[in-house]
């Protein structure tokens, strides 16, 4: 067999399914770099590919959701519909949103009344960490018990340099 350019010394994503890390770390910079490129599209063409069906299936049963939900007496939620020997499950999830400021104002209002907010709503506080370096050492000191920091996952992103 003939082989193209393209083929004769490139690691394809068969073969990195067939690898371990530690094969795949000891590739050319240049094969890592094809590699990520590669991964990249399939991604991007998985996400396409997964829009493309969840509107379909929308266009397809959307409209007998809608009626089951309405028969159910709900806007959101839930139902199953039974379509050529197949349980459909049809959710329309509930999305919520709350406006902080005026969260906090009710909050003040239940404290007032001598109630315990936190029987009512959960109370996440969070330190920007840009705000945490700014502050002086002492009050730093005082919420550092509070505060653990650990790394996430390690990224990297290969990009050629032209040759100088």
């Amino acid at each position: 067999s003939k082989e193209t350019p393209m083929s004769s010394n490139r690691t394809t994503i068969v073969q990195l399914r067939e690898m371990d890390a530690g094969q795949v770390s000891r590739l050319p910079v240049d094969q890592l770099a094809l590699l990520a490129d590669d991964i990249a599209t399939l991604k991007a063409d998985a996400k396409r590919l997964g829009d493309k069906l969840a509107n379909a299936l929308h266009a397809r049963f959307g409209d007998q959701a809608a009626v089951a939900r309405r028969m159910e007496g709900k806007d959101t939620g839930r139902v199953r519909l039974l379509v050529d020997g197949f349980e459909i499950v049809a959710d329309l999830p509930k999305r919520t949103e709350w406006e902080q400021a005026r969260l906090a104002e009710a909050v003040a209002t239940l404290r007032g009344w001598g109630e315990d907010p936190a029987d009512y709503v959960a109370i996440e506080m969070s330190v920007p960490e840009s705000r945490y370096g700014a502050w002086p050492p002492r009050i730093r000191a005082l919420f550092e018990p509070a505060r653990t920091a650990s790394a996430g996952r390690p990224s990297y992103t290969l990009n050629r340099k032209d040759a100088l």
